[in-house]
């Protein structure tokens, strides 16, 4: 009967305060609500808006600093298409790599028999690869479309390709330590660090739970590329054991062209700073080099030969050649400086680059 009192004296008062609804009897008593106010839908949407705010920080792990997964993805995959692309460019033209690490031995394998996959250079199927990333990568952004693929299909497509890409630059690291001991690569360790990062980074974004689903997926296109790359390279013998069973007696290549009176007074000149030329006599650029000076001139430099008693089993260079560091042929010191190939054109230019590396030397002529 309390109870019932206090019910009706709250409906008397009911035009001074704020109607309430019952929601529910519970063994303690009526529990209550009260009804819509001013404040109370003040305090609501701020509720809302916290909501939403906690809502779009859930959206948002898994990304760095608020920045998407698809965002960081299409920059790495942009900078991957410019080295790459770089790359292409230099193996289509036939141009020698410039090497900020190691001197020249990343010549020596962007230049090697491993620098094809079914005779396609490597660079160019990077390029590709990765400008596939940077276009899939926009189109989850909304920034691109590519048509016929929605986003579900695109995510796929991403998954399987940075698959394939990092399990390529996993292959290839294990060449770079056993085919190419002793020699460096910054462009190959860059495209590495850019492929592993591109799979970790989507494969974070897309969820452990969906990609247990596409584990065997994804195991079948890193099998599919290991075995493909293997078959290419099956045939190469590994240069190391080329070097071993390899001999090759000194010869001499005879200089045809007549020298002009530029290069015989320039190779006086070079003769009388004590200007050297280290070459190898089986390197076909020092051949060209001997060529621009011409017959005459030639006699008048000061030659070195780094192989005097032929190259391959058993033989080394020169001592003369080794102290001063000597790496690729032909090289010039001049006045203590060291130089990459003269240019002859009525006026002289030293040019980087035309070099023959030891390596050289042991591959197979197209």
């Amino acid at each position: 009967m309390a109870g019932f009192s206090a019910v009706l004296s709250i409906s008397r008062l009911s035009p001074l305060i704020t109607p309430l609804r019952f929601k529910r009897y519970t063994g303690l008593g009526f529990k209550c609500q009260a009804g819509s106010s001013p404040q109370m839908d003040s305090d609501s949407t701020q509720k809302g808006s916290l909501s939403q705010v906690d809502s779009d920080s859930t959206q948002k792990k898994g990304s760095l600093s608020g920045i998407s997964s698809y965002t960081l993805s299409a920059a790495l995959a942009g900078l991957g298409s410019l080295e790459t692309g770089y790359l292409s460019y230099l193996k289509l033209t036939n141009s020698n790599v410039f090497c900020p690490i190691g001197s020249g031995t990343c010549g020596d394998v962007l230049d090697s028999d491993y620098s094809f996959v079914f005779g396609i250079p490597l660079p160019l199927v990077g390029l590709v690869a990765y400008s596939a990333v940077t276009l899939l990568s926009l189109q989850q952004l909304g920034i691109f479309s590519i048509p016929g693929v929605n986003k579900t299909d695109s995510r796929l497509l991403l998954i399987g390709t940075t698959t394939s890409m990092a399990t390529a630059s996993a292959y290839f690291l294990y060449l770079l330590s056993t085919k190419f001991e002793g020699t460096s690569c910054s462009y190959c360790l860059i495209s590495a660090f850019i492929s592993f990062t591109l799979f970790f980074l989507l494969l974070k974004d897309y969820g452990l739970e969906k990609i247990g689903k596409l584990l065997g997926l994804q195991l079948a296109v890193a099998g599919m590329v290991i075995a493909a790359l293997t078959n290419t390279y099956s045939s190469i013998t590994p240069q190391s054991r080329s070097a071993e069973e390899f001999t090759l007696e000194r010869y001499e290549t005879e200089i045809t062209k007549e020298s002009t009176p530029f290069a015989i007074a320039l190779a006086k000149h070079l003769h009388s700073i004590g200007a050297k030329m280290y070459g190898a006599f089986w390197c076909s650029h020092c051949n060209e080099q001997k060529e621009m000076f011409g017959k005459e001139a030639v006699k008048i430099l000061n030659y070195v030969e780094c192989f005097p008693d032929g190259a391959g089993k058993g033989r080394t260079m020169a001592v003369d050649c080794a102290v001063v560091g000597i790496e690729g042929f032909p090289t010039w010191i001049i006045k203590d400086q060291m130089y990459v190939s003269l240019r002859i054109n009525g006026t002289v230019r030293l040019k980087d680059g035309l070099r023959c590396f030891p390596r050289e030397m042991l591959r197979p002529k197209a």
